[in-house]
């Protein structure tokens, strides 16, 4: 997936352009200080590199004027699309860029067919818990002691994706 496609723009800060793109093996290096500060057990290179690998995995970076500000990633199969990550980096946060992500994640798993997507996330996570709520998810699930390095449970949450298209701003 090395194309240039944009799939979405959004405008932060001083109205800069911000561009959404197919996540490469190039822009793991600008990824790992977004996840080291973003998560309390951050992913490897090689564990990015391994999901970009996997035929089920599809990844997107946010980037303005070259650099990676954000990402986000899922795993489709039987007409289920699956996140697996998402984060902003912390100077870019409160503008819009997880919206943008989850919006470009939930087009791209619509038109491939996928028929709900599905994420687990922190209850202590409220910024994300209310981006979920706002673009349609709701709770289905807890999953108790889900993350292993704090023992804390994940709030299952589903979205159905035929409903409509997805606004990026």
């Amino acid at each position: 997936m090395s194309g240039r496609r944009r799939y979405g723009t959004v405008k932060a800060g001083n109205f800069v352009e911000v561009t959404v793109r197919p996540m490469e093996i190039d822009d793991i290096p600008q990824i790992l200080p977004i996840e080291n500060c973003s998560f309390p057990s951050p992913w490897s290179y090689q564990a990015f590199c391994n999901e970009l690998k996997n035929k089920f995995a599809v990844y997107f970076v946010a980037l303005i004027e070259g650099r990676v500000i954000g990402y986000a990633g899922m795993w489709l199969f039987s007409g289920e699309a699956h996140v697996t990550t998402i984060a902003v980096d912390p100077a870019y946060r409160g503008r819009g860029l997880g919206r943008l992500l989850m919006s470009t994640l939930m087009e791209y798993a619509r038109v491939q067919g996928a028929d709900t997507m599905v994420l687990e996330v922190r209850p202590s996570n409220v910024a994300a818990l209310n981006l979920y709520r706002s673009l349609g998810f709701r709770q289905i699930g807890l999953r108790k002691n889900y993350y292993i390095e704090t023992r804390e449970d994940a709030v299952v949450m589903l979205r159905n994706l035929q409903q409509e298209t997805f606004q990026k701003e």
